[in-house]
């Protein structure tokens, strides 16, 4: 991973290979023009104040995203600057955005792959933006590159950005310094997230997701319990065990939880942690399996997110439970039309075998609530009904409580994770409504998302809070890398679960 370090030293006088700075677009009088933003101002000086117009000579605009490279002035150290769109100027007196910085940042960090070291000197006015930096720069360096031959006469890219020099920060400031700090552990723990989504599902099923998770709560001071598949029956979680009942990888429900001495808050965490879906016997159709290792996002959200608490000793206990499962057509599979009594009592007939997250989810949210945590949010890549109504950047948020679904969406805003509240309509839950059991796992097509959200409120305990994210959209990235989002998995809701721990350390979770 990308090593960071704050520094002061002088831009001209620097040792790197590249000098990152940022650049806005220009005003209404002059909107083709790109403005140079602070941070910048000894390489402008260098250029004799005619940065600005150099760039736009190159065609630069300042548009989010963009990338411009040209030569250091005489007498830099570093050969190369590299300018990056910040997007629209903010107002008189405001600074920038800190998900524009960490965009920006992103984008820098990625265009610089292959690059042995680089100083950031992008606008910094105080401690978040120095954190937003850091974090975009760990978050855009991201490289999946597991499975690939390195090999000096390998063709199949170049290394991650090696290390990154920031400016304008206070290395001695305790704030600059715990800004840092925070960005960092909580981007090594989002990369590891993606990490797991991006492992293909010959190498990742439910046990070495498990013996993962074991390794990193020894590593981290988290206690873990591990439920196989004789446990499991032992305890009669049906929904998990019907999911996994076609595969020859066992199910797997996995504990962890961090606690701390001075906490007041109890958080839980559930995860959907499918290890491959295909539907099962309700086979998904050609095209639709490729990237279906991916359908464990929500649990690795949740692994990502109990690791960062611990490892920022957040004042708060947070519980992650890691509903594990590998979804296969077989002849011990369940069938459309079979009923499951899950680890709550109540029986599911099932519909569609397609529609299997919410069932091993059911089984985890029942078992946090026996728990009687101040709130429950679970995390899935549950429904393609999500997709379609947000599009493939943008989580739905759900609710038993319009308040907390409040707080969930503005921890979301916090962090810059787009996300977006949504209803659960009463009339729906008729739908699901079964003659042979107490609820089928299947209601009406339209609205299917919340069909699904009201489904899991079903089997979260009486007077808890609950947050459902499904995050079906964002969770794998099938086009070309933006801002700090790569290709693949994305690692989408663990800095809003995080955020979300930090909330309740503090005394704010509604």
């Amino acid at each position: 991973m990308t090593a960071l370090t704050l520094s002061t030293a002088a831009v001209p006088g620097l040792r790197a290979d590249a000098i990152v700075i940022g650049v806005a677009k220009g005003s209404a009088s002059k909107p083709g023009a790109p403005v140079v933003a602070p941070g910048a101002e000894a390489v402008d000086e260098a250029y004799d104040g005619r940065l600005a117009g150099v760039l736009e000579t190159l065609g630069a605009s300042g548009g989010e995203g963009e990338v411009t490279k040209l030569p250091a002035p005489a007498g830099f150290k570093a050969p190369l600057v590299v300018a990056v769109g910040l997007g629209a100027q903010p107002e008189k007196d405001a600074g920038y955005d800190t998900d524009a910085l960490r965009r920006a940042a992103g984008v820098a960090a990625r265009a610089l792959a292959g690059t042995k070291k680089a100083a950031f000197a992008l606008p910094v006015a105080d401690a978040a933006d120095a954190g937003a930096v850091a974090e975009g720069v760990l978050l855009g360096a991201y490289s999946f590159d597991a499975y690939k031959d390195r090999g000096k006469d390998a063709k199949n890219g170049k290394a991650p950005l090696g290390e990154a020099a920031l400016l304008g920060g206070k290395p001695r400031d305790k704030a600059f310094k715990a800004a840092v700090e925070r960005a960092t552990a909580v981007a090594e723990e989002l990369n590891r997230a993606r990490d797991l989504i991006n492992t293909p599902p010959n190498d990742l099923n439910p046990e070495a997701f498990a013996a993962i998770a074991q390794a990193a709560a020894k590593e981290h001071g988290i206690k873990v319990q591990v439920l196989d598949e004789k446990a499991l029956t032992k305890g009669g979680y049906g929904g998990i065990l019907g999911v996994g009942a076609g595969s020859a990888s066992g199910p797997r429900l996995v504990k962890l939880s961090y606690t701390s001495s001075k906490a007041k808050k109890h958080l839980a965490l559930v995860g959907k942690g499918i290890t491959y879906d295909s539907g099962g016997i309700s086979l998904k159709p050609a095209g639709h399996n490729e990237t279906m290792k991916c359908d464990m996002s929500g649990a690795a959200a949740v692994f990502a997110a109990v690791v960062a608490a611990a490892r920022l000793g957040l004042d708060v206990n947070v519980t992650g439970w890691l509903a594990l499962a590998e979804n296969m057509p077989s002849g011990s599979a369940t069938r459309p039309g079979d009923v499951l009594r899950m680890y709550s009592g109540k029986t599911v007939e099932v519909l569609n075998t397609d529609a299997e997250g919410r069932l091993v989810l059911a089984d985890a949210l029942w078992a946090a609530s026996q728990e009687k945590p101040d709130a429950i949010v679970d995390v899935a890549t549950l429904t393609g009904a999500m997709m379609l109504a947000l599009g493939s950047r943008t989580f739905g948020i759900m609710a038993n409580d319009d308040a907390f679904r409040t707080a969930v969406h503005e921890a979301a805003e916090e962090v810059g994770e787009p996300a977006w509240p949504m209803p659960l309509p009463e009339h729906l839950r008729k739908g699901m409504d079964s003659a042979t059991a107490d609820i089928a796992n299947m209601g009406e097509r339209m609205g299917g998302g919340l069909v699904a959200g009201l489904f899991l409120r079903e089997f979260v305990g009486e007077g808890i809070t609950w947050a459902h994210l499904d995050i079906a959209g964002p969770a794998f990235n099938e086009g070309g890398p933006f801002g700090y989002t790569p290709k693949g998995g994305t690692g989408t809701a663990v800095r809003t679960l995080v955020r979300l721990a930090e909330r309740a350390a503090a005394g704010d979770l509604a």
